[in-house]
């Protein structure tokens, strides 16, 4: 989402224009910056939902400092140079390195011309990270009985998302630059479904994963795991004992000693760059399907002793059919199926810490200075979102580049998303008045998963749109370059073109929490031939490629996180996209 101006037709001008994004780094670290130096204050509220105050400006944490420009291209630590691959071609597969993925030229929308690469200014480079989905999996709402039903419906790494997610962080930390034009990388945003099941344990590791701080993964009894992975049952990989169960029968290995290694402290060294903040529907709705009136059982079962565990073919394929089909947004079907069930729980340790959190509550967790690391303040929310209850924003990025900040989830229910009118509304004023300058526009979900406009309890009239409406609306507006986005957990890029002549890139980012995590560098440059270039990237965590069963660390397991969901059964290989999905270059008329 940053757009910064770093002129590179010579070696004295790129010079010079490192020089001047040292010294707006320098500026940023003291916190006496403007708006326009693109570290990325939030623009002053506008439409009729904003509260009258004007953004303010946010000190950054003192102690870590932005990397300095590199030398480009560069390209150690991402796809670029390699990609783990598995070393075996049968049974349990481990992985090693294997080779890069390649960039492709993509000139859907305009005509790439020659001799660009010597003219080019670069403009922005940001990270995404998207559907981290950091989860309790001791939460007793959990879904984990639907695998007997749906394979796929629980995954064998999913006790290690804190420590796969802290890797993550070490790598954005580790780079340089950004690859093509070498720029430093100015912020990550994180495209939503941050935490996995709504819950207030998830929201604060998902801060401290991003800001800095030590974690304990584990909600209930604070010495011991308490889930579905200690049950003794063949439906689940029980890694620590010696039950011969089903994913062990593919392969899976023993290791003893794991869920205790799962459930230790870890420790993020928090983004050594500001980073930001897009909602998800499993950051805001209970499962990430149950609506914001989501039955108030559920909100009693969450923090409660007892755990269901285990359930029928027939009856898992009838929940799951019910959530996927928006039958129960209330989830008043669910609470009647785990009444029908509370014989057949497990008692577990009761934490209040499981507890849903509101819309409110994770506006303020973000605006907590505890949670500040490198800003900025609110990561993009302000009080102004938390007086107006919108979880939407827009922020400056350069001089000519805005950010956008869209919140597409609905809270009437269901994990497919819409936008409401107020927010579109906001949207299409927020670019009619930066006309001047170019625009990135961030949500969590993509066009074609925006087809869900139940309306929203709390605000019943005001009509939900389509991604299709989104995207006429963006297809409105020249300055749009791009709608970067998840949710689909896969690896997509698609043009949209207008009959007026106007384009933008859709740029969809596959998850953190299936194989093979990642995240996206994007990198904006001017062409100088009236054309602009989008640079994507992809880049892995920096845990190794290569396991070893004996090693039970932090980066150990972040290692094993990884290898697991390449083995997970039913894990679609796919989601990583075609070579046109992954590192590319994407060409734009310039407006």
């Amino acid at each position: 989402m940053s757009r910064i101006r770093s002129v590179a037709t010579s070696a004295a001008h790129k010079g010079r224009e490192a020089l001047e994004i040292n010294r707006r780094t320098v500026l940023a670290a003291a916190g006496a910056v403007s708006l326009s130096a693109g570290i990325g204050y939030a623009l002053r509220p506008t439409g009729s939902e904003a509260a009258p105050a004007a953004a303010e400006e946010q000190p950054v944490a003192e102690g870590r400092k932005a990397p300095a420009a590199a030398l480009a291209p560069y390209t150690k630590g991402t796809t670029l140079v390699s990609v783990a691959a598995p070393r075996n071609s049968s049974g349990y597969r481990r992985l090693g390195d294997g080779a890069g993925w390649s960039r492709v030229l993509r000139s859907d929308l305009a005509a790439a011309k020659s001799g660009r690469e010597s003219r080019r200014t670069a403009l922005a480079a940001f990270v995404q990270f998207t559907d981290l989905h950091l989860m309790d999996v001791q939460h007793p709402l959990r879904l984990e009985y639907v695998r007997a039903h749906d394979r796929h419906a629980w995954r064998p790494h999913e006790a290690l998302t804190v420590p796969g997610a802290v890797s993550l962080v070490e790598r954005v930390n580790a780079l340089r630059g950004a690859p093509v034009t070498g720029s430093p990388l100015h912020f990550v945003m994180t495209t939503g479904d941050n935490t996995d099941n709504n819950a207030h344990s998830e929201l604060e590791w998902f801060m401290k994963v991003m800001s800095g701080g030590r974690i304990t993964p584990n909600t209930g009894d604070p010495h011991h795991y308490e889930g579905v992975q200690n049950s003794g049952m063949k439906l689940y990989w029980q890694a620590s004992s010696t039950v011969r169960d089903q994913d062990k029968a593919l392969g899976f290995p023993h290791l003893a000693g794991y869920l205790a290694a799962a459930i230790r402290e870890v420790r993020s060294p928090g983004l050594n760059l500001p980073w930001y903040s897009t909602v998800g529907n499993h950051d805001a709705l209970p499962l990430g399907c149950y609506g914001s009136h989501a039955d108030p059982y559920l909100a009693e079962a969450a923090v409660a002793g007892k755990k269901l565990m285990s359930v029928g073919d027939a009856e898992a394929k009838k929940l799951q059919d019910s959530i996927r089909n928006a039958q129960d947004p209330k989830g008043s079907g669910y609470r009647d199926f785990l009444k029908a069930h509370a014989r057949s729980m497990r008692s577990v340790t009761a934490d209040e810490k499981r507890a849903p959190y509101t819309s409110a509550d994770y506006l303020k967790a973000h605006l907590d200075p505890a949670y500040q690391g490198l800003g900025p303040v609110g990561h993009g929310y302000s009080s102004a979102n938390v007086a107006a209850g919108t979880q939407y924003y827009a922020f400056r990025i350069s001089d000519d580049v805005i950010g956008i900040s869209l919140d597409t989830t609905d809270a009437g229910g269901h994990y497919d998303g819409s936008i409401g009118s107020v927010q579109l509304a906001w949207l299409e004023k927020t670019l009619r008045e930066n006309k001047d300058s170019y625009a990135v526009v961030f949500s969590h979900h993509t066009g074609k998963s925006m087809t869900n406009t139940r309306p929203d309890p709390a605000h019943p009239s005001d009509r939900r749109h389509t991604g299709a409406e989104l995207v006429t609306v963006l297809n409105r507006h020249a300055n749009v370059l791009a709608w970067v986005n998840g949710h689909i957990h896969r690896n997509l890029i698609t043009p949209h073109k207008a009959s007026n002549g106007n384009s933008f890139w859709e740029i969809t980012t596959a998850s953190h929490v299936d194989y093979p995590h990642l995240a996206r560098i994007v990198e904006l440059v001017d062409n100088k031939d009236g054309t602009i270039s989008l640079f994507t990237t992809l880049i892995e965590s920096a845990a190794p490629h290569r396991t070893d069963f004996a090693d039970l660390s932090q980066t150990g397991l972040a290692a094993l996180y990884r290898e697991l969901a390449f083995n997970a059964p039913g894990a679609s290989k796919a989601l990583a996209g075609d070579p046109t999905d992954r590192n590319t270059e994407l060409v734009l008329k310039k407006a």
